[in-house]
């Protein structure tokens, strides 16, 4: 894959780079192949991971459930899987109309 989301069906796919110990949870810019995305919790047992995933759920409009790591729990490097995204943030259409996809 050239970008750092695609889809598979009604699944977003996303490789992320996380950066935690930041001072605000938010979603950075995509570097490379992975997007950016800093979390205010420290990477303490797999602390920081939940509390993305929690985010990612209220960005996406879609349960806590509904969001699978693939890999990297205890990494910064991670793919999540994101099953029927109700909202996509302003990051992710930008980037899927560059390669044609639609929504």
């Amino acid at each position: 894959m050239s970008s750092f989301c695609w889809w598979e069906e009604d699944v977003l796919v996303l490789n992320v780079l996380g950066r935690p110990s930041a001072k605000t949870t938010a979603i950075g810019k995509v570097i490379g192949k992975q997007l950016e995305i800093f979390v205010a919790e420290r990477p303490v047992r797999g602390k920081a991971t939940a509390h993305m995933v929690r985010f990612l759920a209220g960005e996406f409009q879609v349960a806590e459930e509904a969001i699978t790591v693939v890999f990297g729990v205890y990494n910064v490097n991670k793919q999540l899987r994101i099953k029927a995204p109700n909202r996509l943030p302003a990051v992710i259409p930008a980037q899927s109309q560059q390669q044609g996809w639609e929504f």
